[in-house]
């Protein structure tokens, strides 16, 4: 298993042997205490062996649970963190299968189950010494009582095999239905402002907690497997005992072994008989086993080349490109504005995304300044390529770290405020660009101008996907005329709804169902009755 819980596996290991050693060799030495006794021999020797023995025992029971606390509680955070790096690597194109809800239950529940797997095996594979231990020191008594107790094992074994192959398909449904009710509940948190305005609020609470009968369902058939080995168990253990027990007295009436012999045989039973408590063991084995299952999430890292951008105006080239129903080949001239404007479903936000290498083609290649997007490094794609959404999602402690994106140039972050006219609202907050984002009240629009300023930041391509939908007319005004004076002269694509906004545009890329219906100024695509429609 990978994680910091890795190094305490030894100490487990270790502490797991030493409890065997002492399950196995406890009975043998009881027993010759038994016989000592009996013949008022040497008791105290043997006596003190035994007690030391049994304070090994409770020494590597308290050692090995708070070991295994340990590995669980360092594995886990590991796999976290695992999880958390690679779904933010995976980018918007490795997380797009799975629903958010159920990446937060991955990450929180299934990593702490995948984290105990470890542990678990080192656990089972030490219980499992006890009692084969026991059975070859029950054939160095005698040959008979190997025998016995061998036939009761083989029915303890059965029940265990069978408990673990429910156990593993119970703990995987449960853990999926939990992951399901999980996205279902973020996706109404998220839209819990249009829930309350609707006044929906039972029929969402009915459909977040549709599946619960389902869970609770999986849940009783968890405790019926358990329940039904145990009972199984508590049956066949008593069987092994009985049974070697009725073969030592016929031996003992026979003088073939000693009444220690009887002793060390019976607790040799007992061992034999506790099979039965590895259902424990095994019901951690098979949650482990759903855990690890859930969190491979065969979402890969969005691959990165090495390469820096050359100096250039930002000229932005589809060649042959093929995404989601998008095909496009198109060359767009540096420091130029590009409104793409286009019906519902006609691919602009998919083309904004291919723009900013927030998707990957299936086919053809996106090419900045004749670079590659793919062939770039990570840190030259953002640094060249900004992003602003109609509907940001703010990250950070503070309004000023929402904006900064890990910067730490206070000068840029006021070039970008002040362009974008955000700086306005952020100095009426409470404690300015330091204000906690919890804490800062913020219309739609003005949401929108810090995403806005987020994305000044670009050195060469503004990728605005209606970014500016929610701006009141005045503030959209002073933004374009922003984006117009720019004195970098970056290329900007303005993905966009508004007639006035494609009319300020050096030229407009007219989408229709994934193919490009014109590439042209405003006026001379106005011309044409279906483009007019395109903005209804």
């Amino acid at each position: 298993m990978p994680g910091h819980g890795r190094g305490w596996l030894p100490l487990i290991g270790l502490t797991a042997l030493l409890g065997s050693g002492v399950a196995l060799a406890l009975p043998s030495v009881l027993g010759r205490t038994v016989d000592t006794i009996v013949a008022k021999d040497n008791i105290a020797t043997w006596l003190t062996i035994a007690g030391g023995l049994v304070l090994l025992g409770i020494a590597c029971d308290l050692v090995d649970s708070f070991a295994t606390t340990a590995a669980v509680a360092g594995t886990a955070a590991r796999l976290r963190h695992q999880l958390v790096r690679r779904v933010l690597a995976g980018g918007p194109d490795g997380v797009r299968e799975h629903d958010t809800g159920d990446l937060v239950s991955r990450v929180s529940g299934s990593a702490v189950d995948a984290a105990r797997a470890g542990p678990a095996k080192v656990t089972a594979f030490a219980a499992a010494i006890p009692p084969a231990g026991s059975l070859v020191l029950l054939a160095l008594i005698d040959p008979w009582l190997a025998a016995a107790f061998f036939i009761g094992v083989l029915l303890v074994i059965a029940v265990l095999w069978l408990f673990a192959r429910r156990t593993a398909a119970v703990s995987l449904a449960y853990a999926e239905t939990q992951g399901r009710i999980a996205s279902v509940l973020t996706e109404a948190l998220a839209g819990i402002r249009t829930i309350a305005a609707a006044g929906t609020a039972s029929a969402e609470k009915r459909r977040v907690l549709y599946l619960l009968p389902e869970l609770h369902r999986q849940g009783l058939e968890t405790w019926r497997v358990l329940a039904r080995s145990g009972a199984q168990a508590a049956v066949v253990g008593p069987l092994v005992l009985v049974s070697v027990l009725a073969v030592g007295g016929l031996q003992l009436a026979a003088g073939r072994i000693t009444p220690g012999d009887l002793f060390a045989a019976a607790q040799y039973a007992v061992l034999g008989a506790g099979l039965g408590s590895l259902t424990g063991v095994l019901g951690e084995l098979a949650r482990a086993k759903a855990g690890l299952r859930r969190i491979d999430l065969g979402i890969e890292p969005v691959a990165h080349g090495t390469l820096s951008l050359p100096p250039g105006p930002g000229r932005l080239t589809f060649d042959k490109v093929a995404a989601e129903g998008l095909r496009i080949e198109l060359e767009i001239q540096g420091g130029s504005t590009v409104a793409v404007v286009g019906s519902g479903g006609a691919g602009k936000s998919v083309f904004a995304e291919l723009a900013a290498r927030l998707r990957d083609p299936k086919e053809g290649q996106i090419l900045l300044d004749g670079i590659p997007l793919q062939a770039l490094s990570s840190q030259a794609l953002r640094a060249a390529v900004g992003c602003a959404f109609e509907r940001p999602t703010l990250v950070g402690a503070t309004v000023g770290e929402a904006i900064s994106s890990g910067s730490v140039n206070p000068v840029r972050t006021l070039a970008a405020t002040h362009a974008t006219r955000a700086h306005d609202f952020i100095s009426r907050l409470p404690a300015g660009y330091g204000t906690p984002l919890l804490e800062a009240p913020m219309s739609g629009g003005e949401r929108q101008r810090l995403g806005l300023a987020r994305a000044w930041r670009a050195e060469r391509l503004l990728v605005l996907d209606d970014a500016t939908s929610s701006l009141d007319t005045a503030t959209e005004l002073k933004i374009n005329q922003a984006l117009a004076n720019d004195p970098a002269r970056r290329t900007k694509l303005v993905v966009t709804h508004r007639a006035a906004t494609a009319a300020r545009a050096d030229l407009v890329l007219w989408l229709h169902r994934g193919r490009v219906r014109g590439f042209a100024p405003h006026e001379r695509l106005w011309q044409d009755p279906a483009y007019r429609k395109a903005f209804r």
